[in-house]
């Protein structure tokens, strides 16, 4: 009786495979705690700007300021989601509002101590108006960006069910 033949970890001959390395943006984007709090600084940094240098009369500036900080939060987590399979997204999303949150928290403490924080009670904010910045984002963020993803998701899933019946069918081959 023969012994079937141990595979053999030594091969004859070896071959060399190219370093694949991916953009710094794209790795960048795999990380939902770097996004989230870059996300969360920009915004509150764009917010207050907005709040600060323009016509808190005016409707169309305060929307366009709206659109904008809306368009980097979701577009953020839309860039940090498309590295995932869908199924892994709720706890991404998740783990992405928390950064986000702390992000804004961060940038909101900065600038409530170099007193440029226009979201006070009266006026600019200071340090007692830092838990009630801190809750009204942990209510209306990780809602919008939940939302926002389970979208996301339905929209992916309805686009991969209707390219896959265009796709022709697949062979018996390898």
């Amino acid at each position: 009786m023969t012994r079937p033949s141990r595979p053999s970890f030594f091969p004859r001959e070896t071959t060399a495979f190219g370093v694949f390395e991916l953009p710094r943006w794209r790795t960048f984007t795999l990380s939902a705690l770097a996004t989230g709090a870059v996300a969360g600084i920009v915004l509150r940094s764009v917010r207050a700007f907005a709040l600060t240098h323009g016509s808190g009369t005016s409707w169309v500036y305060l929307g366009a300021a709206l659109a904008v900080t809306l368009a980097v939060l979701l577009g953020a987590l839309a860039l940090h989601l498309a590295n995932f399979p869908v199924r892994r997204w709720p706890a991404r999303a998740a783990l992405f509002a928390a950064a986000e949150w702390g992000g804004e928290m961060t940038a909101s403490a900065a600038l409530v101590a170099l007193r440029l924080e226009p979201l006070g009670t009266t006026g600019r904010a200071t340090w007692g108006d830092l838990p009630s910045l801190a809750l009204r984002a942990a209510v209306t963020r990780p809602a919008a960006l939940a939302a926002f993803a389970l979208v996301l998701a339905g929209v992916v899933q309805l686009v991969r069910v209707l390219l896959g019946r265009r796709r022709p069918p697949r062979s018996s081959f390898p």
